[in-house]
């Protein structure tokens, strides 16, 4: 890579497990973009001063992993509704203008979902567990995508509560349900099961009742790799079909590199290419 190539880099606490640099590595080489893409990691308490350094390094943008979404739609000057919309973002731009953020991962999401996992959304019920920056990058293209009910299930019920509030007039102007509870209230059952709780990463007990899967839900991780085999594992035993996050970590950096870069990668062949790997 030439001296000229600009910068970037995903920015977290942890991120050794990361494979962002080597999907970014392989975008820009089918496109023939001159980038660096590095990982960073940052102390809990450190991100804005990672940020500006990073920036002051030359970086042109990063994307923002656990657990630093919600400061990063803070930080940023500039918000897209996406980010407006859920209070978190993983990716940002660094511009003459200032900091501009954004919200790929409910794009990564239900395009892995529906295009690289086949399985339509439209009048879905799903169970998306947690009330964090994943879930909240998340509910509102879930929404969009046409869903018939989201159940928010999150420990600390204020928390779900909130996400479903700032998201109540998307879910009517969609007439799809919404609904926030506790895991231990939790009744029903569901078409998909979205993880996006920190729980595969911290080595936690999966953190809602096996009664929630249907004979054939679809059960999803957004984590990836070792990180997510336990709750693949209680998928599999209950007779749902587990999906990890790899996809949609895949499809969400397809668009952040469109951002930065202008140029849509080929995000199904650099899935394939990993998959092969595993």
């Amino acid at each position: 890579m030439s001296s000229s190539a600009d910068l970037y880099c995903v920015m977290g606490n942890p991120v050794a497990h990361s494979r962002s640099p080597a999907i970014h590595a392989r975008f820009a080489e089918l496109t023939g973009e001159q980038m660096v893409y590095e990982r960073c990691l940052l102390p809990i308490d450190g991100f804005a001063q990672g940020v500006r350094d990073f920036i002051a390094r030359g970086g042109r943008g990063c994307n923002v992993t656990v657990p630093f979404k919600i400061e990063a739609a803070a930080l940023a000057t500039h918000r897209s509704e996406r980010v407006q919309l859920a209070g978190a973002a993983n990716t940002l731009v660094f511009a003459p203008d200032g900091i501009h953020a954004d919200n790929t991962d409910g794009l990564g999401l239900v395009a892995d979902i529906t295009r690289n996992a086949g399985l339509a959304l439209a009048g879905r019920d799903v169970l998306l567990v947690g009330a964090g920056g994943a879930a909240a990058g998340v509910l509102g293209p879930l929404l969009q995508a046409g869903v018939r009910h989201i159940t928010v299930a999150n420990r600390t019920l204020a928390r779900a509560q909130a996400l479903v509030q700032a998201h109540a007039g998307l879910a009517s102007l969609q007439k799809a349900e919404l609904l926030a509870l506790t895991p231990q209230a939790l009744e029903a059952n569901f078409d998909l099961i979205i993880n996006a709780t920190a729980s595969s990463l911290a080595g936690d007990a999966v953190p809602v009742p096996a009664h929630v899967l249907r004979t054939g839900s679809m059960a999803y991780d957004m984590m990836y790799g070792p990180a997510a085999q336990g709750f693949l594992d209680w998928a599999r035993q209950h007779g749902a079909v587990p999906r990890d996050g790899l996809g949609m970590l895949v499809e969400q950096a397809a668009e952040a590199f469109a951002l930065w870069r202008g140029v849509r990668p080929p995000s199904a062949q650099v899935l394939k290419e990993l998959q092969a790997t595993v």
